[in-house]
């Protein structure tokens, strides 16, 4: 079987974003571990080497694949802070459309700057992500 490259670790968060060059995006990413930590009520974890993660759940395809994931993370990349999320959620093409400036993909927004979106329509898109992972994955921790 296949194993996770991307697994919880014990890399200290504060350090990781502490090594990010650019101030804007080093405080962006402080900014939302904050929004995050303060909507889910979960700490910050690093998965991986570049992914800050908050919570977990198990899943399990049908392909027989299975393994553990964030409920929700990000991750600062060279031109942009990815924040992932469901790839379907409740309103999510409305909400996508009046979040600001980003780039979407299935499970990704990329956005440059905090200051480019509107951070009430981040929390709503988190909160409906975080609903449609509950209802996928009801033992979610």
């Amino acid at each position: 079987m296949i194993k996770n490259k991307t697994i919880e670790t014990e890399n200290d968060v504060k350090s990781f974003i502490d090594l990010i060059e650019n101030e804007t995006k080093k405080n962006d990413c402080f900014e939302l571990i904050k929004l995050i930590t303060a909507q889910t009520k979960l700490d910050a974890k690093m998965w991986g080497k570049s992914i800050v993660g908050f919570g977990s759940y198990h899943y399990r395809y049908e392909s027989g694949r299975e393994g553990d994931s964030p409920k929700i993370s990000f991750s600062p990349r060279a031109s942009s802070i990815a924040i992932y999320l469901s790839a379907d959620f409740e309103n999510k093409d409305e909400l996508l459309k009046n979040l600001g400036k980003h780039r979407a993909e299935k499970a990704c927004i990329h956005i440059k700057t905090l200051a480019d979106i509107d951070v009430n329509i981040l929390k709503t898109m988190i909160e409906n992500h975080l609903k449609h992972t509950e209802i996928l994955y009801p033992q979610s921790k």
